[in-house]
């Protein structure tokens, strides 16, 4: 099985860069023109972006990776061996830079001529959301005076993308069209005694068209790989966290730098920032939005690393996406793209500029007049969906995104409940005076709940129900995109309720017939996905299950250290939903505060 080591920037994503033989599989960039990514990528047998090395005018060396590993937890730095030496390849995607650079160095172990370089095989130009289709247009290279070498094109009449390579030390540049691909190889030639070395950095630049690719290329140039790489570095370690153990440190900041970069990022086309589930084609659903996805799981870790990020992500959020609050799932732009209410999206906005007030103190937000709106529709929206006689609020799909079996879940309108109290915190800044309405609302969703949703089993125990239809039928179910066992986390119940204690006690015990108990991967899965998921690990670090996730947190392998949606309860390794962005996110939240919770109970 293949293993990847992603890397990107805000505008692009390089989400296949093979472990094995340091090749670049694929390339992706947001359009908001298009509504999704578009994906560059070879074949199986002709990557994208291949490092080569001939030497001595013999067949091309086969490569041998001795060591593949992260600087400052993002940036793929590989070590390798070939016939008469050895070398080292960096791929840094700079941060706001508008491209990538491929560094390779060469040591030789004893006198040698080398030609080495970077060759490649572009056959594939696809438009992902969701599913992948290859683009209709013509693909092109020509040679361009602006940087003396190929320029690959892509246009429908008129140009829709460009990139280009430039080099820091002269190379000999061969290209052209084979079939339906094009082909290109960049190649140094030197001369080396033992124990010298040499090196070859190609710059690629992306844009609309020909100048503004090939310039994107001249500006990493004429600034240098070691200024790119000491800006990015800087970006990295003012937001690097250091936790218990070195293992815990690269497991959170490698999320945490794959959910910034890959929920997030700006359109090649428009410049503006939107957040999607993953900028991975990797991901199932890929490049398409959800209010869930972003801003109850993306968001929190975003929010420990990056407030002005957050505050840009709330912008975008009440602006682009208002008008669709609370539908399924909906591409870039804001448009719908799968319909289908979900109440934990509708309010799940709130719940996120609440958190970012807190944390950032920047109360002028609420000022703006896109907040406001987006409250009073989610307000409005919330009325829409209110059970007749009790303060209960109703969905059409739940947390997987799969149809309900009763319209009243649990999990659902403890959220609401939290909605409303984070109303009445806001409300405070805003001078609404709303207080007294809020806290009306949140006695009675409360009420309403433990009126509504709690059954009994033959014991006489009682526990939360799933999901309700206040006709006295009621769900025994649990989702870890959406679980009973965050209540407290919310701050809806403490940790020592008895009912929430039963209910988590079943939903994790064997008896369960979701339950993983007594795997190695001890977590929750549900119908939607059938193992275990990393959501239900998350849960675990911050309801109080935390020793637990931790002892699985070490031997878990998810998606080669990046978080999937759910993982072999014996191996750890990904079953479904690689690169899953959004999820790599709450990861990191979740294990933060299972870390301070550790680390308050040691000063206690």
């Amino acid at each position: 099985m293949d293993r990847y080591i992603p890397t990107g920037n805000e505008m692009i994503s390089l989400p296949s860069i093979n472990e094995e033989n340091a090749s670049i599989e694929s390339l992706t960039f947001l359009t908001m023109q298009y509504k999704g990514l578009i994906e560059l990528s070879g074949t199986k047998e002709a990557s994208l972006f291949v490092p080569f090395f001939i030497v001595n005018d013999s067949n091309e060396s086969f490569c041998k990776i001795t060591k593949a590993e992260r600087i400052n937890y993002w940036i793929p730095h590989f070590s390798g061996e070939f016939d008469g030496g050895t070398f080292e390849m960096t791929v840094l995607t700079p941060v706001k830079e508008r491209g990538f650079a491929v560094k390779m160095t060469v040591h030789a172990d004893k006198d040698i001529t080398i030609k080495y370089g970077l060759k490649g095989n572009w056959s594939n130009a696809r438009h992902c959301v969701n599913e992948s289709k290859e683009l209709t247009g013509k693909k092109s290279v020509f040679r361009s005076n602006w940087n003396n070498g190929p320029v690959f094109n892509f246009d429908t009449g008129l140009p829709l993308f460009a990139f280009a390579p430039m080099t820091d030390t002269a190379c000999a540049n061969s290209y052209g069209e084979n079939g339906s691909s094009i082909w290109y190889r960049i190649e140094k030639e030197e001369e080396l005694t033992a124990g010298s070395s040499s090196s070859l950095t190609v710059f690629w630049g992306f844009g609309f068209e020909e100048v503004a690719s090939v310039t994107s290329a001249k500006e990493m140039l004429r600034r240098g790989f070691e200024y790119e790489l000491d800006k990015t570095s800087s970006f990295l370690k003012k937001r690097i966290k250091v936790l218990q153990t070195p293992a815990l440190t690269k497991l959170y900041n490698t999320n945490l730098f794959f959910c910034i970069f890959y929920s997030t990022g700006i359109t090649l086309d428009t410049e503006e920032l939107i957040c999607a589930t993953s900028r991975s084609t990797r991901y199932y659903v890929s490049a398409a939005y959800w209010d869930r996805d972003t801003l109850l799981w993306a968001f929190p870790a975003i929010l420990d690393a990056d407030t002005k990020l957050a505050g840009n992500i709330l912008d975008y959020v009440f602006t682009r996406q208002r008008r669709n609050f609370g539908v399924h799932s909906r591409f870039i732009d804001g448009v719908m793209l799968e319909p289908g209410f979900e109440l934990d999206e509708l309010v799940a906005p709130v719940i996120a500029l609440s958190s970012y007030v807190r944390v950032s103190k920047d109360t002028d937000i609420l000022e703006e007049s896109y907040i406001k709106a987006g409250i009073k529709q989610i307000l409005a929206s919330l009325s829409e969906v209110k059970a007749e006689n009790t303060d209960l609020y109703s969905t059409f799909l739940q947390p997987t995104d799969d149809e309900i079996v009763y319209p009243y879940l649990t999990y659902d309108n403890m959220l609401v409940w939290k909605t409303f109290a984070e109303l009445k915190y806001l409300d405070s800044f805003t001078g609404c005076r709303n207080s007294a309405l809020y806290d009306e609302k949140c006695a009675n969703i409360r009420d309403a709940i433990y009126n509504n949703c709690i059954y009994k089993n033959e014991d006489g125990k009682e526990f939360f129900a799933w999901s309700v239809d206040l006709k006295g039928h009621y769900d025994i179910y649990d989702e870890p995109p959406g679980s009973l066992q965050t209540l407290p986390y919310y701050g809806f119940c403490d940790k020592s309720d008895p009912i929430w204690l039963n209910t988590t006690e079943l939903i994790r015990s064997p008896k369960y017939e979701l339950s993983f108990a007594g795997n190695p991967i001890a977590e929750i899965g549900c119908r939607h996905a059938p193992y275990p998921w990393v959501l239900s690990l998350c849960n675990s670090l911050i309801s109080g299950h935390e020793d637990t996730a931790l002892k699985e947190l070490e031997i878990i392998k998810m998606d080669n250290g990046i978080a999937c949606e759910s993982v072999d309860p014996v191996t750890g390794e990904s079953t479904t939903g690689d690169a899953f962005a959004t999820c790599a996110g709450f990861l990191c939240h979740s294990l933060l505060t299972a870390c301070k919770n550790i680390t308050t109970k040691g000063d206690n």
